[in-house]
């Protein structure tokens, strides 16, 4: 710990024990020789139309807070395109593991909200750094030292949360009306584009290969062999769709979007979109998935059972499997039992 004044702060009330410590502590300190103040800089922009500029902001402002009050930059932990909300951001949770190297004793930021948008989060790792001897500063707030600095404090990270929580609303409600619209919202189906106005729009290039995959499987080509036909022609080579595995080929094939049925959470839209799949062909590929969902293997073992599909139960109609049993010292059993 710095000094006996700082030790006392962590018998004091909760609420002070977590709020920004006592800088005006440090700067006396500073001045008298005792602690040379070293500070890193923490910036952080989110994906929520914010660019480089803003990092160069942040990076700009608490350089000139450090030189205001003779402060020594002596590195920076830099999060882009990173929410507030989570904590496992890469560059925060390094700063935080260095608090333990005794090299800094400041973590300088923009504002609070910088550092997180959730009370809990704030409180967890500002008692860490303060274990660690290290104090956060914000520089473009200015919280003063009395008890009335805890009630900002707490009113400054209350509305970080309230801005975030309202935020998300915000979004999911604009997703919802932009669904409700038929526009595109969220990840783009392979086969489609986007027009000016967010509408989807067929993709002459992408879409005849759709075509192509569910016209093949409604003739009776195999999923795997049409996936193999498609890996041998190096139809997704310059895409970064790759969808020539079953499962992926098995995406496609499910996706009422391909017959022009708008899908986004909850909104459910026929006709909402262009089809790039006429419905009799979507029909006869569903028809023939949830045949083969219910069909037993026609190969196991290396043995052909010819019966497959062909022989029921007479007594409950059910389909019957064939197998083997292996009994040692005994000649292998073919068995049939109802699947």
């Amino acid at each position: 710990m710095l000094c006996d004044d700082y030790v006392k702060t962590e018998n004091a009330a909760p609420s002070f024990f977590f709020r920004q410590a006592n800088f005006a502590l440090l700067i006396k300190l500073k001045k008298d020789g005792d602690v040379k103040m070293k500070a890193v800089i923490y910036a952080r922009y989110s994906s929520e139309n914010q660019t480089e500029n803003s990092i160069e902001g942040q990076l700009r402002e608490c350089k000139e807070y450090a030189a205001r009050h003779n402060m020594t930059i002596i590195g920076s932990y830099i999060d882009r395109a990173l929410s507030a909300k989570i904590d496992n951001r890469p560059e925060f949770q390094r700063m935080i593991a260095d608090s333990s190297k005794k090299q800094f004793n400041v973590v300088l930021i923009w504002k609070l909200d910088r550092f997180a948008r959730n009370r809990l989060d704030s409180a967890t790792y500002r008692a860490i750094l303060k274990r660690n001897g290290v104090n956060v500063v914000s520089a473009k707030e200015n919280i003063s030292e009395g008890p009335e600095g805890i009630i900002l404090e707490a009113m400054l990270e209350g509305m970080a949360e309230y801005y975030s929580a309202e935020l998300s609303v915000k979004v999911k409600r604009g997703q919802k009306e932009g669904a409700l619209k038929c526009r595109a919202v969220g990840s783009i189906p392979f086969g489609y584009k986007v027009n000016s106005e967010k509408m989807f729009e067929i993709d002459p290039l992408t879409a005849p290969i759709v075509l192509e995959v569910f016209t093949k499987y409604a003739d009776g080509m195999t999923v795997k062999e049409i996936g193999t036909d498609l890996d041998s022609r190096a139809v997704f080579a310059n895409s970064k769709y790759k969808y020539t595995n079953k499962a992926s080929l098995h995406n496609i094939l499910k996706n009422r979007r391909y017959m022009g049925e708008y899908r986004y959470g909850d909104v459910v839209t026929p006709g909402g979109m262009p089809a790039i799949v006429p419905e009799e062909i979507f029909n006869r590929v569903q028809e023939r998935m949830a045949k083969n969902r219910h069909k037993p293997a026609y190969m196991k073992a290396d043995t052909e059972y010819i019966l497959t599909t062909k022989l029921f139960c007479g007594k409950c109609g059910a389909m019957m499997v064939g197998g083997w049993r292996h009994k040692q010292d005994r000649q292998n059993t073919l068995l049939l039992q109802v699947r």
